[in-house]
């Protein structure tokens, strides 16, 4: 699974590293996906870190 952060639409606020921070990282205030494909042991947190980004920035793809 690929996970994709629109960095106009990220406001930095560092939710989807607290819920998955094996899978995003904030090198320069906004967030990046770390991991590319996205292995199965960590896609439901990446998922409740989709579902809990209040930027709606963050989407994903089978």
């Amino acid at each position: 699974m690929k996970f994709t952060v629109d960095k106009d639409l990220c406001v930095g606020c560092e939710a989807c590293n607290g819920i998955a921070p094996e899978v995003f990282e904030f090198p320069d205030g906004y967030s990046k996906v770390k991991i590319d494909p996205v292995p199965e042991a960590l896609q439901e947190s990446a998922l409740k870190a989709e579902a809990n980004c209040p930027a709606q920035a963050i989407s994903h793809q089978e």
